[in-house]
């Protein structure tokens, strides 16, 4: 099938503008992390009696500040972000007539748009939206590496990818390692309020971040886990095998165990806090490392993909 260039430029196009859009929304989260007050613990209403029948109370409509208007144009920025983000892959695919992750560019765009609506979910379940700059500075830097030196020209893919568990196992693969990015970060910070609250009174407690590094790997673990069966069943049916120590698949495997390591730890007692935290870093850097190292410097049969 021909690929359509006028789709590819505009899908180019949509990938920019989403990078220029979060890169916005960053800086008007930073000037909100940066100048909003620290969250102040609810104090203790003295000689509050009982209310009185009858009577109805007003209504008392607190202004927001002034950076939190900030900071909810930087989320209102990274809703827009994510619709052309959304947009540039699925331009991608329509130009291409095919599932648009058949590369590293894409895979990138994918894994990133993944953990940004992760973001968005947790802002509406938890108070957090200061730590938009946190979170979306490493998904920019993905997103400008995926852009530039990663970039693969619209095209079809290698015979060896056309196969309907491109569909399946490299999208289940990608969104459950772009959400997995999420918690990675909020663990880290959550190592920081732990050990100096006091340095860091701006940020959210450190049971909100814990609490939130464990629902988010508690979603993205079984993703995770379908992922790597999907990916050994394509295997035995392309190579013959379903397993076969290739270097991303052995360094997959390890993040499994290392996250399985941590839903562990986090549910015993004994190793909540900072050891389950360490635990969800060390999965975060082998997520990174498998993105990054093994498809750009080791050689296997999972380097083919747009490299």
């Amino acid at each position: 099938m021909p690929v359509n260039e006028t789709l590819a430029t505009y899908s180019d196009w949509l990938y920019r503008s989403a990078l220029g859009v979060y890169l916005f929304a960053v800086l008007l989260y930073a000037v909100e992390q940066a100048f909003a007050r620290a969250p102040r613990k609810a104090e203790a209403l003295v000689g509050a009696g009982a209310p009185v029948p009858g009577l109805v109370e007003p209504q008392v409509r607190t202004e927001l500040s002034k950076p939190e208007r900030i900071g909810r144009m930087g989320a209102a920025l990274t809703v827009l972000g994510a619709l052309l983000h959304l947009g540039s892959l699925v331009m991608r695919g329509l130009s291409a007539g095919r599932a648009p992750w058949g590369n590293m560019y894409e895979y990138m765009s994918l894994l990133c748009l993944a953990a940004v609506v992760t973001w968005l979910v947790l802002m509406v379940k938890f108070p957090i939206r200061r730590l938009g700059a946190f979170v979306l500075t490493p998904i920019l830097v993905l997103l400008f590496l995926g852009g530039t030196v990663l970039y693969a020209e619209s095209a079809p893919v290698q015979p060896a990818l056309r196969s309907y568990w491109l569909v399946i196992h490299v999208s289940v693969i990608s969104i459950s390692s772009g959400v997995l990015l999420i918690p990675g970060v909020t663990s880290i910070l959550y190592l920081l309020k732990a050990s100096r609250p006091d340095r860091f009174p701006k940020l959210p407690s450190a049971d909100v971040l814990d609490r939130m590094s464990y629902r988010t790997t508690v979603l993205a673990f079984p993703l995770f886990t379908a992922g790597i069966i999907c990916g050994a069943i394509w295997a035995e049916a392309a190579w013959g095998r379903f397993w076969g120590w290739d270097p991303k698949e052995t360094v997959a495997f390890v993040s499994w165990v290392v996250y399985a390591a941590y839903l562990h730890a986090r549910a015993t007692a004994g190793w909540r806090g900072r050891g389950a935290a360490w635990i969800n870093v060390v999965g975060f850097a082998l997520n990174v490392f498998n993105l990054f190292f093994i498809n750009l410097v080791t050689s296997g049969l999972h380097s083919y993909a747009g490299l």
